[in-house]
């Protein structure tokens, strides 16, 4: 069941959520509005020859309050807000309609979940053939949750787990388990 407005608000005065900071005009009808950061992850294009899921990527930190992302050009981002969520919550990140209508797709690999702490790291593509320029502090996505069935008996421990700012990929940490033979 996705959590309204007037759930959202008790949680967070609990503090069984915490979405930090906030202010009230953040909280829309059945998702919390979450603003642009100002650090920002580039990959270094100009010192690979291709990516690779086995080795860590190295990446261009850049920290400011306004940045232009080239057209059809991928950069990683941060919200302002850190965000906590308990054991039997769950949540995802959407972009806002009206930035996506200007051609700008937010994703964070789709879903926060259960247990997680920490900024949310938001990969963005300027889908446009015009540059388009983002400024730190703008509503920029929105975080919907909804309570699960029951908790968790293993809220999320992984490698993200309390990030702070932008956090590039950690794939080349992953341990895949396949079946003998």
């Amino acid at each position: 069941m996705i959590l309204s407005d007037e759930t959202l608000r008790r949680m967070i005065a609990e503090k069984s959520i915490v979405v930090d900071p906030i202010e009230s005009y953040q909280v829309q009808p059945a998702s919390i509005d979450l603003r642009l950061g100002r650090h920002f992850l580039k990959i270094d294009e100009n010192t690979l020859e291709s990516l690779s899921l086995d080795s860590e990527l190295p990446y261009v930190k850049i920290e400011k309050d306004e940045i232009i992302i080239p057209p059809h050009s991928f950069l990683l981002a941060t919200t302002v807000e850190f965000i906590r969520i308990p054991a039997n919550v769950t949540a995802f990140v959407e972009g806002r309609s009206s930035i996506g209508r200007m051609g700008l797709f937010i994703q964070n690999a789709g879903w926060v979940d259960p247990g997680f702490e920490g900024n949310i790291t938001l990969e963005l593509f300027n889908a446009n053939r015009l540059p388009l320029r983002l400024t730190s502090g703008r509503r920029i996505c929105q975080i919907v949750f909804a309570f699960m069935d029951k908790a968790t008996r293993t809220p999320y421990a992984g490698k993200y787990q309390g990030q702070r700012g932008t956090v590039g990929s950690k794939i080349f940490n992953d341990v895949d388990r396949r079946a003998p033979g």
